[in-house]
């Protein structure tokens, strides 16, 4: 192996594996596709693996190839790092960002966002992954996941993009058919629509109100893993919905749910995580600002409440 290559040769491989194609890696680069081969072949050449299986009008990376990718991903977010140093944090964000969160958060408001946010900075190519998991950001090598509720662990820097909190809800067929609870009490008495959430207690909702912090055990024939599974139950009438604020906004206004104990929540603010700060990171400090202001109070998108 020599490891005596060009940087800007694998910063080609990068974008080709990203593209899986030669020809679309050309044009984005202002290059001819022979002169993506041949960079490519010498790439090979001096780390004696073959970076990808060639097809007439595609090419798939190898496994040698996804293993060069990742260490690549590396090298170049320390590059960009050392930039980010030697500028004092006046560089423009550029490289790839990685980015996580949950299913609907990010079909409903991430997603939109991070489309905005490409707009504005085009040398910043954005990857985004859904998964309704906790991730490990280190070893997923994951710049930020955007997630509902607080960061706990204690190697990683919290970043508040956005109040929410978690509000009762139900279909009005239900509330005319089992009546609407006065108290939090009588949740116990209610067919109550339970979301299996990792390593919170099950079935156990916990709310502030004019008593302050309360908590009751529920249950009900219905159970997932899913927040959209729950809330199109709640939507049929099978029970009360315990969800945040952003994820049930369109149903309240249309009348497909109501509100239960209007003066009972729970705080569930929208939280990025990452594992540097944000003075370390163009890339990371201009998603999060962007994110805030979109999303945060008095941004042009704010959550609904």
């Amino acid at each position: 192996m020599n490891l005596d290559f060009q940087l800007g040769d694998l910063r080609l491989f990068c974008v080709a594996a990203r593209k899986s194609s030669f020809a679309a890696t050309a044009s984005e680069l202002g290059v001819s596709p022979a002169y993506v081969s041949k960079r490519i072949a010498l790439l090979e050449r001096a780390l004696g693996v073959q970076l990808f299986h060639r097809a007439t009008r595609r090419v798939t990376v190898t496994l040698e190839g996804e293993q060069v990718y990742e260490s690549a991903q590396r090298i170049f977010d320390g590059v960009d790092q050392m930039g980010e140093t030697v500028a004092g944090g006046r560089q423009e964000p550029r490289g790839v960002l990685r980015i996580t969160t949950s299913v609907r958060l990010g079909r409903l408001h991430i997603a939109p966002a991070l489309s905005l946010l490409a707009q504005r900075y085009p040398r910043l190519d954005i990857s985004l992954d859904a998964v309704d998991r906790r991730v490990d950001l280190l070893r997923e090598n994951v710049d930020l996941d955007i997630r509902v509720g607080p960061v706990d662990e204690s190697h990683l820097v919290a970043h508040r993009i956005a109040p929410s909190t978690k509000i009762l809800c139900a279909a009005p067929s239900y509330l005319a058919r089992r009546g609407m609870p006065q108290t939090l009490a009588e949740l116990a008495r209610h067919e109550c629509l339970v979301l299996r959430e990792g390593r919170l207690a099950f079935g156990v909702w916990q709310l502030d109100g004019p008593n302050g912090l309360e908590k009751v055990k529920v249950s009900g024939r219905l159970t997932s893993n899913n927040a959209e599974f729950v809330r199109g139950w709640a939507e049929d009438g099978h029970g009360i919905l315990f969800q945040t604020s952003w994820d049930v906004h369109e149903a309240l206004r249309c009348g497909q749910l109501v509100r239960v104990l209007g003066t009972h929540a729970q705080p569930a603010d929208i939280w990025a995580a990452s594992t540097v700060r944000l003075s370390q990171s163009a890339k990371v400090r201009a998603c999060v600002a962007f994110l805030q202001a979109h999303l945060g109070e008095g941004g042009p998108k704010a959550l609904p409440t």
